[in-house]
C-alpha cells in the first residue's frame, strides 16, 4: 500500500494500466467552474472561495472503478495558462500532465479522505487518497486520487 500512496512519481495511469491488463478507462463525472474548498486554496496557494476548473472522474480497472480523482486548477491561473482541462473528455489528466516536461509535480500528501466528499455510488469511510500539485509556471493543478476497494482488491494489497 505505501508504494501506492507515497514512494512512486510516475503516472498512477501507466500503473492503473499494467495492473488492468490494458483494461482501462476514464468516466468522466463533473466538471465545470466551482468555489474551490478551503484546503484545495491553501495548496494552490490562491485566496479562500476563489473559482476554479474542478474535473471528477473515475478511474476504472477492468470496468470497475478503482480510483475517484478530483482535478482542480485556479481560474486565474488556468485562464492564461493555454492548457485545455475542459478538452479532455474521456481521457486520463496524467496523461497530459506527464506528457508536457514544463509541468513540475510536487510532494505526495496522503490521508483518509472525507466520505462527503465523495460520489453517493463510492462513498465510504477511511478510504486513502494521495494529492499532488503539479505546477508549469504561475498554473497549479492540484490532483487527489482516491483508492476505492475495488482497486485494493485488484491489487491483491489489504487497505
Amino acid at each position: 500500500m505505501y508504494s501506492w500512496l507515497f514512494v512512486n512519481q510516475d503516472s498512477l495511469t501507466q500503473r492503473l494500466i499494467e495492473l488492468s491488463a490494458q483494461q482501462f478507462s476514464v468516466a468522466p463525472l463533473s466538471e465545470g467552474w466551482q468555489t474551490l474548498r478551503g484546503d484545495e486554496c491553501a495548496a494552490l496557494n490562491v485566496a479562500a472561495g476563489s473559482q476554479g476548473w474542478v474535473r471528477e472522474v473515475f478511474l476504472h480497472g477492468q470496468q470497475q472503478p478503482w480510483v475517484f480523482a478530483r482535478s482542480v486548477a485556479a481560474r486565474s491561473a488556468l485562464e492564461d495558462s493555454g492548457l485545455g482541462l475542459d478538452q479532455l473528455g474521456s481521457r486520463s489528466l496524467g496523461e497530459l500532465l506527464f506528457s508536457d516536461r514544463a509541468f513540475a509535480r510536487g510532494p505526495l500528501e496522503a490521508c483518509r479522505y472525507p466520505a462527503a466528499w465523495l460520489p453517493a455510488a463510492v462513498r465510504a469511510e477511511d478510504l486513502w487518497a494521495r494529492r499532488s500539485c503539479f505546477s508549469r509556471g504561475a498554473l497549479g493543478v492540484l490532483v487527489t486520487e482516491v483508492f476505492l476497494p475495488n482497486f485494493w482488491q485488484a491489487a491483491g494489497i489489504e487497505a
